[in-house]
């Protein structure tokens, strides 16, 4: 038991931070939160990942991270903590995961300061402290790569054919995003295991086959079904998993050639290496990044064979995945990038473990002294705008290790490492309190305390806090990045749904799931997410009001199509044209039973 109170203690200040307040951010990204609503109420939209209990419509990504949500809001009530703590606990999942996987290559101390590393990331504790896919599929990858090793370790195929079950589920978790870490996982397998290049070669073979069952499985089972039994398949536009899988959420977000993406291709900031380290992605993950690979390089000079598969593992992960994230020119955000944080903190407790280990040596002591010293500079440039005092701290702690490292021989290491440690994690650990303590909405949340940026019609994802839509559609409507609060008369109307398969129908998802959380009643969104979806056709949406399965109609026709489909747009004229609207708690509400106008 007392070997294992640092562990302990690890994972209880991880849960303690991820669960903090985490109520206080509500339904977080409503979008998702309103798919679990309608998961909890309905099983066929639970298995399709629908955004209202009558299915309408799918979410624009496969529904695994849904399914959990679902789950929990079916056991415990459709509310913020039922959907939010399943993310926290995936989060110190996570860390415990990379521990163990850390530890099996480089020992007890590198497997802690991994864990810690990654706790301790902003970007980290905002998505485990959120409902956006990611955090299950971090969780699962992190899964994957710790069944890598220890297959990697006896040639294992078992833990092979296991690794490549948790990536294929993390595939219906977020589709292709998942498939970067399988270079690295492949490559690893191949040059070390301990095995003949044929044996190893089959055993690849098997694993890339449970890839494909785990996350193939589901995308089967759904083209199987015929698309007048099922919702449509949000973000496609043919109503395909395999045109959404491979088109908008695919291909389209290397090329930006994304069919619906109101963004055009645009708007994503310039693609480059320095991407990663720029004002919008930088306070998220690049605090220890550089360090990382510092450590990494000079690690693998010093490590042992075990932490050189840890290395090469983690390495390839970090280089794979920070490169497509670098140069892509479709839609990316700066939450995509905790995908790299459980490779930052590996590489950092597995380098600088080997490297303390040879501490006598010069080359190590300078690559130590180094890493510190890069730390101190890139946690002062990066707290600057948030805290001068603090940046300040750092910057003289750092240095402080830096020189203490370098003379390891003279300094006393019981006071070197503590200074070191404090140095590296006080600048990205006071930036996780702080997001901790600030609550997150929307669409695009970003890590850091409260801070809200506008640009032009469409929006900016600002350093830190909750991104508010700007390009809204109507008075009182929430809009394409941000879910709306319905007011009372406007609920107490929804809720008279005697009768109707949906109680409402509105142009895009996030405007729907406000309206279908705040009353509790089934709200169709009209195109998906971006209401650039033909679902449903003009002519399919008029037979519907015909025989009487919608009861209101809310708002405008949104933000008009650049690519995809114009059906929401022409929707929303006809209604217009047709039917008299009235205002309710400063919403356009059309009575779709009311008969046509003059």
């Amino acid at each position: 038991m007392r070997a294992r109170l640092p562990l302990l203690l690890l994972l209880a200040g991880t849960a303690v931070l991820y669960l903090w307040r985490l109520g206080d951010s509500g339904w977080a990204n409503a979008y998702y939160s309103a798919a679990a609503q309608a998961g909890a109420e309905s099983w066929s939209a639970w298995f399709f990942g629908a955004s209202d209990p009558a299915g309408a419509i799918t979410v624009d990504k496969t529904p695994a991270a849904t399914w959990v949500m679902g789950l929990s809001a079916r056991l415990f009530g459709v509310n913020a903590w039922s959907i939010l703590v399943p993310q926290a606990l995936m989060g110190v999942a996570a860390v415990w995961l990379l521990y163990a996987t850390v530890r099996r290559t480089a020992g007890e101390a590198a497997g802690l300061l991994a864990g810690a590393v990654l706790a301790l990331t902003p970007v980290a504790v905002l998505m485990f402290r959120f409902n956006n896919p990611d955090a299950l599929m971090v969780v699962l990858l992190v899964a994957g790569a710790y069944c890598t090793v220890r297959a990697t370790e006896k040639a294992s195929a078992r833990w092979l054919v296991a690794a490549g079950v948790a990536v294929g589920f993390a595939f219906l978790a977020k589709m292709l995003q998942a498939f970067l870490v399988l270079p690295a996982f492949g490559l690893v397998y191949l040059a070390f295991a301990p095995a003949s290049l044929a044996r190893k070669a089959w055993h690849l073979g098997a694993a890339l086959g449970a890839v494909i069952v785990a996350g193939g499985w589901w995308v089967l089972a759904v083209e199987l079904v015929p698309a007048g039994s099922r919702p449509y398949i949000g973000g496609s536009q043919s109503n395909s998993v395999l045109e959404l899988a491979l088109g908008y959420n695919g291909l389209g977000r290397l090329t930006g050639d994304e069919v619906g993406s109101v963004g055009g291709g645009r708007g994503w900031g310039s693609s480059g290496w320095s991407r990663l380290l720029g004002a919008e992605m930088g306070n998220q993950i690049a605090w220890l990044l550089p360090t990382a690979l510092v450590l990494s390089a000079a690690g693998w000079w010093a490590g042992r064979k075990g932490e050189r598969v840890g290395l090469a593992l983690w390495g390839g992960w970090l280089v794979v995945t920070a490169a497509v994230f670098s140069f892509m020119n479709g839609i990316i955000h700066a939450y995509y990038t905790v995908a790299l944080a459980p490779a930052v903190g590996a590489l950092i407790g597995i380098g600088a473990v080997a490297l303390w280990r040879r501490r006598q040596e010069p080359v190590a002591a300078a690559a130590l002294s180094g890493a510190s010293a890069v730390t101190a500079l890139q946690c002062y440039l990066l707290l600057l705008d948030w805290s001068t005092a603090l940046a300040v701290v750092v910057l003289v702690l750092g240095l402080l290790a830096a020189v203490g490292l370098f003379l390891v021989t003279v300094a006393p290491a019981v006071a070197v490492v503590p200074v070191a440690l404090v140095a590296a994690l006080l600048g990205p650990g006071a930036y996780s309190v702080a997001t901790a303590a600030t609550p997150h909405s929307g669409a695009i949340p970003a890590a850091g305390p409260s801070r809200t940026d506008r640009q032009g019609g469409l929006f900016l994802a600002g350093p830190g806090g909750t991104v508010t839509n700007v390009g809204g559609m109507g008075g009182g409507m929430g809009g394409l990045l941000h879910a709306p609060t319905p007011g009372e008369e406007l609920v107490r109307l929804l809720r008279d749904n005697d009768g109707f398969t949906w109680a409402a129908a509105v142009v895009g998802s996030n405007n729907a799931a406000g309206y279908q959380l705040g009353s509790g009643e089934p709200v169709m969104a009209v195109g998906g997410f971006n209401g650039t979806d033909p679902a449903p056709t003009l002519a399919g949406f008029q037979e519907l009001v015909r025989t009487g399965r919608i009861h209101y109609f809310l708002g405008g026709a949104g933000m008009p199509a650049e690519t995809g489909s114009d059906a929401s747009e022409r929707i929303a004229e006809w209604v217009e044209a047709t039917f008299t609207a009235t205002t309710v708690d400063d919403v356009t509400v059309y009575d779709l039973t009311a008969g046509a106008q003059p």
